[in-house]
């Protein structure tokens, strides 16, 4: 680590690491980015610092030991007692997607809970449809928003399921991802939070817009020691599986990277969201008082993975049909 970074304000040596130039500069390792945005939420470093180490991060393409170094320093500031929320299955949801259709993925995660598969979504979403945003969905599927671990608490406790806003687990973080605004690019930090995992789940899905971050996120899972990760390019960066298409699973199991195909469970071509086929309100889906095929194939085919990643089902496929005999019952 640089000799200077000692010094509680200054990220100029971190800068320099990554802005030498060509044939100088390196990507930082995970102590020294651990270290670096440490700083960045202490609060205490120059905003043009803060932004000049993010965007070469940015522009370089940030490391599976920036990610994880990063992670591990959002974890720092963390309540502990989230770590000791009983939650099977961590969930991020942290994609913009202004051409999504409705959040489908919600009644997946519902699904996999009322399995007895406790669940905690976390995240933030800018720029969304109302037909697509997440938070406003979360009411009408009794799907509670908690501001802190006790409230998170109660609510696994009574249905299994909660969503905690990242603005309610870490405050500094989430000043750190509406940088966008300023910056006009995503940061790591969208990538550091998902990776977040705060109640140590030992099993994570998440969605990525771009097929690299699969690989990425993969990769610092292992540096995380995380048990078990599994990654999909989803709807709109969110994990919501396509399900006329493979659909290509990547990620962390037992400490080991994997890829395995997940095949499609529907015959016709079609995009995941049309904007003329109108996704009849998820409330109404869920109570079987509304039927839509290609929605409802999307619910399993997102709970099957879940499912699957849990340890419930030999393979995608079995993980599918576990699905399909969960949703056809979940009355």
């Amino acid at each position: 680590m640089p000799e200077s970074a000692t010094r509680p304000s200054d990220l100029a040596p971190y800068v320099r690491i990554l802005g030498r130039g060509p044939g100088r500069s390196r990507a930082l390792t995970q102590d020294e980015a651990r270290a670096a945005m440490a700083l960045i939420l202490e609060g205490e470093v120059a905003p043009e610092a803060v932004g000049a180490l993010l965007m070469l991060m940015r522009f370089r393409g940030e490391s599976a030991a920036e990610v994880a170094g990063c992670v591990d320093a959002v974890a720092a500031t963390l309540d502990p007692a989230w770590a000791d929320l009983p939650v099977a299955l961590d969930w991020p949801s942290y994609a913009a997607g202004r051409s999504r259709g409705a959040p489908l993925f919600l009644l997946a995660a519902r699904l996999v809970a009322a399995a007895g598969h406790p669940v905690l979504l976390h995240g933030w979403n800018s720029h969304q449809n109302p037909a697509a945003d997440v938070r406003r969905a979360l009411p009408g599927l009794d799907i509670p928003v908690v501001q802190t671990s006790a409230d998170a608490a109660t609510a696994l406790e009574q249905g299994g399921i909660a969503y905690a806003p990242i603005e309610a687990i870490a405050p500094r973080a989430f000043d750190i991802l509406r940088l966008r605004d300023v910056l006009g690019l995503r940061s790591c930090i969208n990538t550091v939070l998902r990776m977040l995992n705060p109640a140590g789940a030992a099993t994570s899905v998440q969605g990525v817009f771009h097929p690299p971050y699969r690989d990425l996120q993969a990769d610092a899972g292992r540096l995380l020691m995380r048990h078990r990760i599994t990654v999909i390019k989803g709807g709109g960066g969110e994990f919501e599986r396509h399900p006329s298409k493979t659909v290509q699973a990547f990620g962390l199991s037992g400490g080991e990277v994997f890829e395995t195909p997940a095949p499609a469970l529907w015959d016709e071509t079609r995009r995941l969201h049309e904007a003329e086929d109108a996704t009849p309100p998820l409330p109404e889906l869920w109570s079987g008082a509304a039927r839509h095929d290609f929605a409802e194939a999307v619910i399993i085919g997102t709970a099957g993975l879940a499912l699957w990643s849990l340890g419930q089902a030999a393979t995608p496929v079995e993980g599918d049909a576990l699905a399909r005999r969960m949703w056809e019952a979940r009355a």
